[in-house]
């Protein structure tokens, strides 16, 4: 039986590679260690612990040359939302360039693809398409709802205080030039119909859908992120709303759990309430019937106006 050394520290608790290792000067035999076991080609990784996404997705593409996190991945490590059927996957995604061999290995899902510089950057040290990129390679495989809500999330505008950044991951232009970079990829088509119905405001894959469920029920755009008071920057907003009715619409997420939120969302919706507005608050039951009932009410209340 080999006798388990203490590993250097950078290896004791992530996964790593036999390069790696060497580079430390371990010797060969302390990696067939029963502490240890294999990961993948050329992947150790320690017995007993499973590592998160993000360590599996990097210590795979570190032992995959010219290889970069993709796909559902780097959705994942983006922070962008995706169905729950697609939340599930537990591959990691890794493209490599056209002229290349595809990534064949335990564990991966692997892609050749025509990339242009500025697709792919970092995170964390993990080379993984942009946020715009994804959505993009994402697009041949979402239905084309969640093309557009995914597509919302990148024009968004992020909330000041709140968010690691400040401006959006694209805007409408930029996804429309990167479109047309790609003209013969799958799900362009797709993507370029989404573009014409993404909207900034819409914060989620809720707010999203409901906004599409308004339209297929043949009421108007409504106005999106809509204050009480236009006029007064710090005054409350609801989701979206139809002003000339007086009618705001604020959906309630997992996100206004917290007390502090519950806090703040008391005082929106007394502000909207006090005003005289209409004011409807739908949660997942609603979404889970398409926001019928809800559309119905919202129908009867610009009705009574």
């Amino acid at each position: 039986m080999v006798n388990a050394k203490p590993l250097p520290a950078q290896l004791a608790k992530l996964p790593f590679t036999i390069y790696q290792a060497r580079d430390l000067e371990v010797a060969s035999k302390r990696l067939r260690a029963k502490d240890l076991r294999s990961g993948g080609r050329l992947i150790r990784q320690h017995a007993g612990m499973e590592p998160a996404l993000a360590e599996r997705a990097r210590i795979l593409a570190t032992a995959t040359p010219n290889a970069w996190v993709s796909h559902r991945t780097a959705a994942h490590l983006n922070g962008l939302d995706v169905p729950s059927w697609m939340d599930k996957e537990p591959l990691i995604h890794l493209s490599k360039p056209h002229g290349l061999p595809r990534v064949r290995r335990t564990g991966v899902i692997g892609h050749r693809v025509h990339v242009i510089p500025g697709e792919v950057t970092e995170i964390d040290g993990i080379p993984v398409t942009t946020p715009a990129r994804t959505w993009l390679d994402l697009a041949h495989e979402l239905p084309l709802r969640f093309v557009i809500a995914q597509g919302d999330q990148l024009i968004r505008v992020p909330r000041p205080g709140l968010e690691f950044r400040t401006i959006p991951y694209a805007s409408k232009e930029e996804l429309r030039l990167m479109i047309r970079q790609h003209p013969n990829m799958k799900g362009v088509e797709k993507a370029r119909l989404a573009l014409d119905e993404m909207r900034v405001g819409s914060d989620s894959f809720p707010e999203t859908f409901l906004r599409m469920a308004l339209l297929d029920a043949h009421l108007p755009e409504p106005e999106l992120q809509l204050q009480l008071d236009p006029h007064n920057p710090f005054s409350p907003a609801a989701d979206l709303g139809y002003r000339k009715h007086r009618i705001a619409v604020q959906y309630d997420g997992a996100h206004h759990r917290s007390r502090e939120q519950q806090t703040r969302d008391n005082r929106r919706d007394e502000a909207f309430i006090n005003a005289g507005w209409f004011y409807f608050k739908p949660n997942a039951d609603d979404l889970a019937d398409g926001f019928l009932q809800l559309v119905a009410r919202i129908k009867h209340a610009r009705r009574s106006r």
